[in-house]
């Protein structure tokens, strides 16, 4: 276990050159010139220059990715443009209000999917079923940005159960983590419902029936664990998911997270935080797929990581 653990931390290196290197590409051919929007239009070319100089804007590339890529080495991913404080502190900055909703949101979609899932399967090609099914359908074809403005103006402006302004605590989490929660809550029952009915074929479950077990010890003792393998396995790509959402989710609910700072900082072409936070994210995603993996492990004995 030890050594694939290894193995994969190793795996995070190329991963984190591709992705700099394709995000410095992208910015670099990404219209408007830092200098000019920090320092305004009316600005004198003068000072653009000047600014420019000082920012190292004017060097060749391979320089300023190879300067960029020195740095992050070091800990230092740099400056903002904007504000000019360091990128890392900025991204901590807004990191645990994005984690929050991040949490509360798979928190949600977890409980909400593996229960319905499982509902469904054991209640199958009945109403319940179908009507669990239909819900999920419309749950994967409704657009979160759309919800989340629907949910904003119903429960914030029409019955002003929720602050519209941003704020703290689970008045101002609810929503944003049930927009973000849905789509893959719909994902997971639809998993879970397809995974419960396969396992419950199974001779180990039917010998379980034949002992008198009570369905509720059968189903959680014997089908849930060994049907969550699928499910896990979804719960670490549905991270993805979760933390590129808080992009839309964060700016419709005015929530001080990274994925709104991101949007601010492609604004006003904060290369440096723009760069800062791709890597960031990357690195918590792959962190968070390599903890799936390794509870694999403990869900099913049978898998071992040589």
């Amino acid at each position: 276990m030890a050594l694939y653990v290894v193995r994969r931390l190793l795996m995070l290196v190329p991963m984190l050159v591709g992705i700099s290197l394709l995000t410095f590409a992208i910015l670099q051919v990404t219209p408007g010139d830092p200098a000019v929007l920090m320092l305004g239009q009316y600005a004198t070319p003068q000072r653009i220059a000047n600014l420019r100089e000082e920012l190292g804007l004017n060097d060749p590339l391979p320089v300023q990715y190879g300067r960029y890529v020195w740095r992050a080495l070091h800990g230092d991913l740099g400056r903002s443009f904007r504000s000019q404080r360091p990128v890392i502190e900025e991204i901590l900055d807004r990191f645990p209000s994005t984690l929050e909703l991040t949490l509360a949101a798979l928190l949600l979609s977890t409980v909400a999917g593996v229960a319905t899932g499982v509902i469904a399967a054991t209640v199958r090609n009945r109403w319940v079923d179908g009507g669990i099914m239909a819900g999920a359908l419309v749950g994967l074809s409704i657009p979160e940005f759309w919800l989340g403005i629907v949910l904003l103006i119903v429960f914030g402006i029409k019955l002003k159960m929720v602050s519209i302004t941003g704020g703290t605590g689970l008045k101002a989490l609810i929503l944003p983590a049930l927009t973000l929660a849905l789509a893959p809550a719909a994902v997971l029952a639809r998993l879970t419902r397809s995974s419960v009915l396969e396992v419950i074929r199974e001779d180990y479950v039917r010998t379980a029936w034949a002992k008198g077990l009570a369905g509720r010890d059968v189903i959680v003792s014997h089908v849930l664990r060994n049907a969550l393998i699928p499910v896990v396995t979804v719960l670490g790509l549905q991270l993805a998911g979760l933390l590129g959402g808080t992009v839309f989710i964060e700016n419709v609910f005015a929530r001080p997270g990274i994925g709104r700072l991101a949007v601010n900082a492609i604004a006003a072409r904060d290369y440096p935080l723009i760069q800062g936070i791709v890597l960031f994210t990357a690195v918590v995603y792959a962190l968070l797929n390599l903890a799936v993996d390794v509870l694999y492990g403990f869900l099913d004995p049978r898998i071992r990581y040589d």
